[in-house]
């Protein structure tokens, strides 16, 4: 049997399983931007962890504390989405390079904003 709070599935929390995704899929990303900006790379890596820890501690929480902590899990999603922006400005990344990053960012800031309202 799966524990499950208020129809959030404990066991199978899809927000997290995405945001790892996105981990995943912004490694080549940070490797990329890292050769042009340490400082953006360190920023984006940060922020994309930021989105997993987040949802994760929200998923255990109660009340207010859990819908903040999902609140700043989707700024942080926001950032890593910013982030990909300002590589994408300064020419340190292409389209090409964070087209299933940002697909995946997407995801996250939908699934983020259902948990919040």
């Amino acid at each position: 049997m799966k524990a499950t709070t208020k129809g959030h599935d404990l066991m199978n929390f899809q927000a997290l399983q995405i945001a790892l995704e996105l981990i995943r899929a912004l490694r080549p990303v940070i490797d990329k931007v890292g050769r042009s900006s340490k400082r953006e790379a360190e920023q984006m890596q940060d922020a994309a962890n930021s989105v997993a820890r987040n949802l994760a501690e929200g998923r255990r929480r109660r009340g207010k504390d859990r819908r903040y902590l999902w609140d700043v899990a989707a700024g942080s999603a926001d950032e890593v989405r910013t982030s990909m922006l300002i590589c994408l400005a300064n020419g340190w990344l292409d389209e090409a390079d964070v087209k299933g990053a940002m697909a995946l960012d997407d995801r996250v800031l939908a699934i983020a904003w259902r948990l919040t309202h």
